[in-house]
């Protein structure tokens, strides 16, 4: 089937919808589940971060503050329990989109659509494309940063056209 792909993604849910006909309704291709972000944080996370984890602050760089610029310049590399801001949600967010990026390459190689449209909550969109083959990239004909994936075919449909 060379039909139109449209997939409505958050992190935690995808749902990717076949149309080969405007007039006929939205087949459901696939729907992708990500367990891992309905986890406790308890369950995601063996360890606390260390007393030097970088949080959204410079306060932690190991040198004088407030110096302009050049703050950070010689203060040498962070030290070993040093972890950069990067919460296991967010990594669990860019293995869901690897996943997804990985499906819709194997299924742009079969030959299962020919354009593909995508809708998806604006943060895991930016994930999503960072991890989309230049192959399946060629083929978006819309993009739409929006989380859709709560809504039926049909509402789909309308959403988007």
């Amino acid at each position: 089937m060379r039909a139109t792909w449209i997939i409505t993604a958050n992190a935690s849910r995808a749902r990717i919808f076949a149309e080969s006909d405007p007039a006929q309704p939205l087949q459901e291709v696939e729907d992708m589940v990500n367990s891992a972000v309905r986890l406790r944080v308890t369950e995601t996370e063996s360890d606390k971060f260390g007393p030097t984890a970088a949080g959204k602050s410079g306060h932690n760089i190991g040198g004088t503050q407030g110096v302009g610029a050049a703050h950070n310049a010689g203060v040498g590399a962070p030290n070993k329990t040093y972890q950069p801001a990067h919460t296991p949600a967010e990594q669990e967010a860019e293995q869901f989109a690897k996943d997804i990026s990985h499906f819709l390459l194997q299924a742009h190689q079969e030959g299962r659509f020919k354009e593909l449209v995508i809708s998806a909550s604006p943060q895991f969109l930016g994930a999503l494309r960072a991890f989309l083959d230049p192959h399946v990239k060629s083929l978006i004909t819309n993009e739409v940063n929006k989380d859709y994936t709560h809504l039926n075919p049909q509402q789909l449909r309308e959403q988007l056209h």
